[in-house]
């Protein structure tokens, strides 16, 4: 009986490590492209390991704290409300995914001997949130299946990984400023990198929940500008890549 339990098991072992593979390729591919564009110094693995372990830490703090929000949401607006969606989006959704994103980046990176470069800093952002988004992703591949790997691939990863940018571009230009005595510039920069990934957030979830014509509309306006912008601003800081 036991010999054969191992055959019977395997079809089951291989559609699971199909799903996996599905949900979490993606996030490992753009992973790669950001590290490669690290030309001067590159970053340890053990380090880049770390930080993709802490994004999968935000995805499941995010978990409970949306909740928590959603429950205050739901006992304070009218779910028929227009203002529902917006405030979902952005004050929920947004807030609490760039929030613990930030926070686990910080904590980890802040101090961290081996930042010594601007780019440095979209690095680690995009390796926090690209283990957030792998995490995710394996949560939503088991739950509704391989079509919606496809779509995910295509739109929610590369999402992830473009407010990360803009967290780390701004997170790179606090930890110059720290480093330079500049606490007003520090401050300020730390507060745009948390505020504008936000930002990006809410406006694309608003437009998914929508669900309207219009939104769908906006929505792939949106992410097609995004990423233009997104691919040429990484080009950019890699070239332009200075000390802190």
């Amino acid at each position: 009986m036991f010999f054969f339990a191992p055959l019977v098991m395997a079809p089951a072992f291989y559609l699971m490590a199909l799903y996996v593979l599905a949900a979490v390729v993606p996030a490992l591919f753009l992973m790669r492209y950001v590290y490669r564009q690290d030309r001067i110094e590159r970053e340890s693995p053990w380090l880049l390991g770390s930080l993709v372990w802490k994004g999968v830490l935000a995805a499941l703090a995010a978990i409970v704290l949306e909740s928590l929000g959603q429950l205050v949401l739901d006992a304070t607006v009218d779910g028929e409300d227009p203002k529902y969606v917006w405030l979902l989006a952005f004050l929920v959704v947004a807030a609490v995914e760039e929030g613990t994103k930030f926070f686990f980046l910080y904590c980890r990176t802040w101090r961290e001997p081996e930042f010594n470069f601007r780019f440095d800093a979209i690095v680690y952002a995009v390796f926090v949130s690209l283990g957030f988004a792998a995490f995710e992703n394996v949560k939503y591949v088991f739950s509704y299946g391989l079509s919606v790997a496809l779509p995910r691939a295509i739109l929610a990863v590369p999402g992830h990984m473009g407010f990360a940018v803009f967290m780390g571009v701004f997170y790179g230009r606090a930890k110059r400023c720290f480093d330079r005595g500049n606490a007003g510039g520090c401050r300020w920069n730390l507060v745009l990198s948390y505020l504008f990934p936000v930002l990006l957030h809410g406006v694309y979830d608003t437009c998914c929940m929508s669900g309207t014509t219009q939104s769908t509309l906006v929505f792939v306006v949106f992410v097609v500008v995004m990423y233009l912008v997104v691919f040429n601003l990484i080009r950019h800081e890699a070239k332009t890549d200075a000390p802190v």
